[in-house]
C-alpha cells in the first residue's frame, strides 16, 4: 500500500525512481523494495524524508486520510499557526518554555471570570 502511494506520487510529481532516491538521500535499491512492497516496513526517517522530497504529508504517503469534519477549518488554523511558527525559528523546547506563560494566562482569565461572576 505504502509502495503503491509514493509511485503514485511520484509519477506524479514527474519524479523517476533514481530521481527521488538521490534526492531523498537513500538508496534506490531501498526506495525500489519500498515500491514494489518487498520491504513493508520502511522506517519513518526514510517515509519522512520521500515525503519532504516529494511535498506532501506523511499521512500521504502512508495513505491515511483524515476524516473531514466541522473542526477541519479550525485544524487547518492550527496547522497554519504551527508551521509560522516553525518558519520562524521557534522549535518544540521553545514551546516548553512558551506553556508557563500559556499556564499563567489561563490562571489570570479565571480569576477575571471569578471577579465577573462576583467570586462564584
Amino acid at each position: 500500500m505504502i509502495g503503491e502511494n509514493i509511485i503514485r506520487i511520484r509519477k506524479k510529481k514527474g519524479l523517476t525512481l533514481t530521481e527521488l532516491a538521490d534526492r531523498a538521500n537513500i538508496a534506490k535499491s531501498n526506495l525500489s523494495n519500498i515500491e514494489r512492497n518487498i520491504n513493508e516496513n520502511p522506517s519513518i526517517k526514510v517515509l519522512e524524508k520521500l515525503a519532504s522530497v516529494l511535498d506532501v504529508e506523511l499521512m500521504t504517503v502512508l495513505g491515511i486520510k483524515m476524516v473531514e469534519s466541522s473542526d477541519h477549518r479550525i485544524e487547518n488554523e492550527w496547522s497554519e499557526l504551527v508551521q509560522r511558527l516553525k518558519e520562524q525559528g521557534v522549535t518544540k523546547k521553545d514551546m516548553e518554555e512558551y506553556e508557563k506563560v500559556f499556564e499563567f494566562i489561563e490562571w489570570k482569565n479565571k480569576l477575571s471570570e471569578l471577579d465577573r461572576n462576583g467570586g462564584r
